[in-house]
This record gives C-alpha cells, structure tokens and sequence, in this order.
C-alpha cells in the first residue's frame, strides 16, 4: 500500500496540479446542479449482497424512499455476475430483506412482514424462472439473521424460553391488547440504541426444514445458553456445512453489566454447548466455519469495555481442538469473515488508514494481502467457484455492487442503479492530505473542495468532527453526514481522522482512553490551523461541528479556545452523569464507576471531573446549532436539553432542534431534508458561503 501523499487524490483534482482541469469541467457542466440534500434523497440504497454457490447469480437489497409519505420501500434485487441481469426480484412494497440462497442455487429465502404476518417471516422464492414468495414460516415472535445450510433454515428469534409457540402467540398478543404502557425491568440491559428490551425474552438459534411441514427446531435454547441480548445478528452464529455443529456466541457470566462474550458449539439435538475460548477476556464473536467443516474462524480481542479493541483473526482447528491467532503481529484489525473456494485462506473487511479494503490472510502464514485498494469495500461475499461480489462506493458515488478480481484486485461494476440520479449531478473534489497533530504523529484528513473549486479565491471551511469516537472516517457515500453536499453550499468541507480513529493501528486508536480531551482536542485545532496556512481558505469564515462523539468533543470547543465561528452539536455527550442514564456506560467497565476515588489519575472520579464538557460551562461563549431526537437511547435527549439551558442562560446565540420521532440518528426523508436545511441556515449565518 503506497503512502496516503501518493495517491492524494482519488478520482478528482488535487490542489496543486489539477484544479484547472477542475474548473474547465465545471463550466462544462454548467446544466448541471450540485448534490442537494433531495438529490440524496432521491438515490436508492443498495445493501449488501449475497451470491450464489455456482457464483451466477447476486441477490441485494435496494432501498427507495417515497417523500409524500415518509416510508421506505425495500426490495430484493437480482444481478447475473457477468453484468447481463439487473432486475427487481420482488416487488411487494414491504421490507424485504436478509436474502439467502439455497446450497444449489435455485431457490432464495428471505425475511419480510406481508399481508396478515404480525412479524417478520421467512420466504421462499425460486431464482431464474417465475414464481411468487411463499411464506415458510410462522413464528409468533417473527425471524431474523437468516442463513440456508444443508437441507434447513436456520434463524434468530426473540422467544419467551419457559413457553411453547402457542403460548407465545396467545402472550404477544394479550400484550397487544393491554392498556398499560410500562416497563419493568430487575437488571441490565434495558435499551439498545432505539428500543427498549424485554427481560423475559431471549433471543436464539432455530432452524426449520427447507420443505416446511414441522415446527422450528431449537438449537441453543436446551443449552441454557442464549444470545447476547442487546443485538443479535448473523455474525452471531454459524453452521456447519453438513449441519452437524452450531457456533454461536453467549454471555459466560451471564451478567451484562460485565459482560464476557465467548464462542460455543453446540449439535443440533444437544442440550450441552462447549465453550472454546474460556480463556480470552475479551469478545469473540463472528464464528465462520470452513466450507469443509474442519475449521472455525472467529474474530477476538482483549481488553473487556473497549468496542474499539483491535480484533484479531483466530482459527479453531475442530480435530485437534487447538487455535491459532493469525494476526497477532498486524496492527489491523478484522472485520466480517468469508473462507476462500478452497478453504486455504480467508477473506475480511478491514479498516485501514482511511480506507476500507478486503484483505486475504493466509489460513497457515497469518500473511495479510490486500485485495483492493483505493474507495471503500464495506461487505462482501465469496461464491463457492471463487467469484467475490462485493459493495462498494466513495465519497463521489453511492453503493455500487462490483465483482472484485481477486488476483490483481480489479473490479467490474455490474448494477447501474442511481446512475440516472447521477447525471445530472455536479460533483465537487476530494483528496486525502496528512498533518501534525498531538505527539507530532501524522494525522490523515479527507478534504472536499466545492464544484468549480477556484484555488485563486478564498474559501470558508466546515470542517466535520466523526462520531465514536474510534468510528474513523473512510473513503464511502455518508448519507446523513454528506461532505459532498455541505462542500456544495461554497464550502471547503473535511474529516479529520483524529486521535482515537480506527484503522490507524491499536496504539492510535487507543490513546485517547480515558481522556477523551486532550489529543483529539489538539489535533482539531491543528487541523484547523493546517487550513489556515492554505491560500484557498479564509481563516476568518470557519465553522466546525460533529454527532455523537463529534458533538461530545464540539461541546469541548465550546469551553476552550477555537477559531471557529459557531458550532453544529449533534446527539452530544455533554453531561457525562447523566451519560449514565444510557444504554450503556462509557468508561466505567474498564475504568471504573464516577463516585470511586483512589487518587490516582484514571480513578472514576476523576475521569468524570476532567472530561465531562459541562464543567467548560463558564467559558463557553461560542454560537451553537444543538439538535438531538427523543428515541436516542445511546446518547439520552436530555443532553441536548441541558446544554441549550446552559447556553441560553448564558445569553449565547444558539438554537435547539429536537425530533420527537428519531433516534441517534435522523432517519426519515423530511425530517433529513429539515436537519440539512437547518444546518445549511446555521453555517451561512455566521460564515459566508462561496469563494471570494
């Protein structure tokens, strides 16, 4: 992988040497209008695809949003690898989605809520000849995480363990007609992001025969065993090709508030599970069996309370019950699994230095080799002749579905979908750039330049602050947060991968524990002097602001000194007690708890005291746009309440906007178009758009 200052511009013009070029297209272009917060809108979603056994056939979920009545539209999709197909495979107008082809290839499962289902259920339909979707399954407490081994279906379901599907129906359903709206709750967890969890429930692994005509099976519900109750999905467990053994993951302590996450194996049947990684502390998670059988890969890591640990690749050898960490000595860390045809290596996600890339690591060596290269490589997957379809986008264009060569890591794109929505689309640029920031290490920055970018004039700076905060921003089409769009409101727009960023090694991604001011704190500041010193930006128009983390580390800057104008605070982290309200709590897993004092400097106590931004408050004197929804359960909405209070009382320009009906994030289509309205509204009022 060549260093970032090779290959600083990506599909664009850099600063230097092509903004000419740059300008020459824009006049060219001039029928053509800029990305507008519609125009994202109007683009439809491509999620991740699955492929055949033979590699034929490609199946994904694509995504339309209808603004009259704020709904989504979700159907399955069907793509020939040779690029000659590109059609809806259903049409039904509800959710359909989590596809799963049959072992030969004819046949495709999928989950959807049609008609009368009162829960999400399994379909079946066939693939290359006419058919309509039969319902397969009926499971009161709906199905999810689908995969098609053998001659069963397996899924995940929420389930009442002490009663039987009769009884579970006839319980959901006196819940629906209950009056009362309370929820009850002994011990933790009570919330994931959005929704609140029932104790009495448990989610597990199932299986149904592929002809139907029995109830479904329970797989780790005899175990005692359950699934990690805050979310479950299908890196939670999985099946041997000849159905022989499950793997799955489960809390060994039983205990949320600390929790230990481990792999089990368990036979279809049995009502005893084994547990194979007692000795790790950490998480394991995403079992992937080889398609032999005889392997297991999982990815691992080792400190307990830090989501951002790096994951490693590990192998679990059946026969010889021995394992085998494959990249202990690679500063990376894996992300989803997929073995090779052959069982020899194995194929990840991986976020490296700005850029998601697939890698193939070598099932004896460990050797990490890097597949693709340049834009973002979020999900894959491998058919059993060797074909790698993958998803793929970029800062410039939205989810693209691309056969990858896995040789010389070329790619042939195979749906044209949004192509349309494109063309009359003027785009601005975007390069990579690498400044000093704390410790003098080299901190890596995506810069988006304006269409029809002058480098002879000044421009004002927004520059976006990412969530997390270990989240790091790589080169991929963010719909909520789109560079591209605010650059073409006459802005010079750019993430920053701070102090604390993922894909930048463990050490990097690490430092930032407990104290979540210091360095990305400098490293903000640094990057905004770096944008001072460039000819192109007035240093006089600067604004600045980020979600989550991002509004966390903006309520920072309210308290300390800055060159920004004003501020965007999104979902933010102000209040770190009141942080505790949350589903879960920040440091004190690894930390320990606010009101423990031993007098040292990463003592709870002392954390709170130091990091919270609300003890800023007296020097907080910078204009602030707080927005936040009421289903945020991540970051509680009564963050955003007091730090408006906070600013009000203190006679600071600043305005709140709060969505009753979103969450962390802000989902619907009007809604989005409101937030990015009231964004733009904000920035222009106290920095000037447009060059000068």
């Amino acid at each position: 992988m060549l260093p970032f200052t090779a290959w600083a511009c990506i599909g664009c013009s850099t600063t230097e040497n092509s903004l000419e070029s740059g300008v020459a297209q824009s006049n060219a272009q001039d029928e053509k209008s800029p990305l507008s917060v519609e125009k994202l809108w109007e683009m439809k979603r491509i999620g991740s695809p699955v492929i055949s056994p033979n590699g034929d056939w490609i199946v994904a979920p694509v995504t339309r949003y209808t603004m009259e009545d704020d709904k989504s539209h979700t159907d399955l999709w069907l793509f020939k690898s040779d690029g000659s197909v590109e059609r809806p495979l259903t049409r039904h107008g509800s959710a359909d989605g989590q596809p799963a082809f049959n072992p030969e290839g004819t046949k495709l499962a999928f989950v959807s809520r049609r008609d009368e289902d009162e829960a999400p259920q399994i379909y079946i339909l066939p693939v290359s000849e006419p058919g309509e979707a039969v319902r397969h399954s009926e499971v009161p407490t709906g199905v999810s995480a689908i995969k098609w081994v053998g001659e069963h279906i397996y899924f995940i379901s929420n389930v009442f363990p002490d009663k039987d599907w009769q009884e579970m129906k006839e319980k959901l359903e006196e819940n629906q007609r209950s009056h009362v709206s309370a929820h009850k709750w002994t011990e933790l967890p009570y919330s994931s992001w959005d929704r609140y969890l029932d104790e009495k429930r448990q989610a597990h692994v199932y299986r149904i025969h592929q002809d139907g005509g029995s109830e479904p099976e329970a797989i780790t519900l005899p175990s005692g065993h359950q699934l990690p109750r805050s979310s479950q999905g299908t890196g939670s467990y999985d099946v041997s090709a000849d159905e022989s053994l499950v793997a799955f993951v489960s809390d060994t302590n039983r205990d949320d508030f600390n929790p230990k996450i481990d792999i089990y194996l368990i036979e279809p049947g049995s009502a005893q599970a084994e547990n194979i990684t007692p000795d790790n502390i950490g998480v394991d998670s995403n079992p992937r069996f080889s398609r032999n059988g005889r392997n297991l890969a999982y990815t691992s890591n080792n400190i307990p309370g830090f989501y951002a640990d790096t994951n490693n690749l590990k192998v679990y050898n059946r026969q010889s019950g021995q394992t085998q960490n494959l990249t202990e000595n690679w500063d990376r860390s894996v992300g989803s699994l997929v073995w090779d045809e052959n069982n020899s290596s194995i194929y990840t996600s991986v976020s490296d230095a700005g850029t998601r890339r697939i890698y193939r690591i070598h099932r004896v060596s460990g050797e990490p080799r890097p597949i693709t290269q340049n834009t973002d490589f979020p999900s894959f997957d491998v058919a059993g002749n060797g074909t790698l379809v993958a998803q793929n986008h970029s800062f410039l264009y939205p989810p693209q579905i691309h056969i990858v060569d896995t040789g010389d890591g070329s790619t042939n794109r195979i749906d044209s979908i949004n192509d349309d929505v494109l063309a009359d689309v003027e785009l601005g640029t975007y390069e990579s750039v690498t400044f000093t920031g704390a410790d003098g290490k080299d901190i890596q920055m995506w810069v988006h330049y304006p269409p029809g970018f002058d480098e002879s004039k000044t421009y004002p700076l927004f520059l976006l602050i990412h969530g997390g905060p270990h989240s790091g921003i790589t080169d991929g089409f963010h719909f909520r947060w789109n560079a591209q769009t605010f650059a073409s409101w006459g802005y010079v727009t750019a993430w920053h991968n701070f102090h604390g960023s993922d894909g930048f090694g463990q050490d990097f991604t690490d430092s930032i524990n407990p104290d979540w001011i210091s360095k990305p704190y400098e490293d903000t500041i640094n990057a905004a002097e770096w944008f001072s010193n460039q000819s192109w930006i007035d240093a006089d128009r600067m604004v600045a602001g980020g979600g989550s983390y991002g509004g966390y580390l903006s309520s920072i800057l309210l308290g300390k000194d800055h060159p920004f104008n004003a501020l965007l605070i999104h979902a933010p982290v102000y209040n770190m007690y009141s942080q505790m309200a949350a589903d879960f709590a920040v440091h004190s897993a690894r930390f320990g708890e606010y009101w423990e004092d031993d007098g040292s400097h990463f003592d709870g106590k002392t954390i709170y005291e130091k990091i919270s931004p609300h003890y800023y408050a007296e020097n907080f004197d910078t204009p602030a746009l707080i927005i936040h929804g009421q289903n945020d359960l991540r970051v509680p909405v009564g963050q955003a309440f007091e730090l408006f209070r906070t600013l009000q009382s203190k006679g600071i320009d600043s305005r709140l906007i709060y969505y009753p009906d979103e969450n962390h994030w802000i989902l619907k289509p009007n809604n989005s178009v409101y937030w990015y309205h009231q964004v733009r509204d904000w920035v222009e009022k106290y920095a000037e758009p447009g060059g000068r």
